[in-house]
């Protein structure tokens, strides 16, 4: 530990990269992607510094873009496949991750991952009426309730590039927590 902040306190891989030059809900697999500091993955829909999510243009076009990049942990699928296929990139994410509970992360946790690119993670991904029109029943099947009735988001995390690199499947990915007091995840 140095300066109270935890060192690569957990290390996880990653499973595939994915992006879609257009808003689509489901992104196409690739070999690489190209992390650009403060604007996201190049070629990505959602590239740039300010909000491309369309829903949130709409309310305000200026607004300082939270979700460059979409992270869901492959052991979220292993939990639906009981009742749905999901492949990486189909639930809209960039990067599909596994060994790590993305959603238990505190806010302002970064990802180092590769040899050089770093995302801190900014929020919960907030999954919405689309996820239906993939697969009838997956939006119900990733909300839940905690025993307090707080609502529980499983649809990943949204975060914004520190550091420029290149991400690939197989990379590690480090993780380091911020200094504590740690601060839950909300949407984003």
């Amino acid at each position: 530990m140095q300066d109270g902040i935890e060192k690569y306190s957990l290390v996880g891989t990653v499973i595939a990269v994915s992006i879609s030059k257009r808003h689509t809900f489901s992104k196409k697999n690739q070999n690489i992607i190209k992390l650009v500091k403060g604007l996201g993955i190049e070629g990505d829909a959602h590239f740039g510094s300010t909000i491309k999510h369309r829903s949130r243009v709409a309310q305000n076009p200026d607004q300082p873009n939270l979700r460059q990049v979409h992270l869901i942990h492959s052991e979220l699928f292993e939990e639906l496949a009981e009742r749905f296929h999901i492949e990486p990139g189909q639930m809209g994410e960039n990067i599909t991750t596994a060994g790590i509970n993305l959603l238990e992360l505190p806010a302002d946790s970064i990802l180092f991952i590769g040899i050089s690119a770093a995302i801190k993670v900014t929020g919960l991904r907030n999954p919405c009426a689309q996820i239906d029109h993939f697969q009838p029943g997956l939006l119900k099947a990733v909300i839940d309730q905690d025993r307090d009735g707080n609502l529980i988001r499983k649809a990943g995390i949204m975060g914004v590039v520190l550091e420029s690199g290149e991400v690939k499947p197989d990379d590690e990915i480090r993780v380091q927590l911020p200094p504590k007091p740690h601060r839950k995840l909300k949407r984003v």
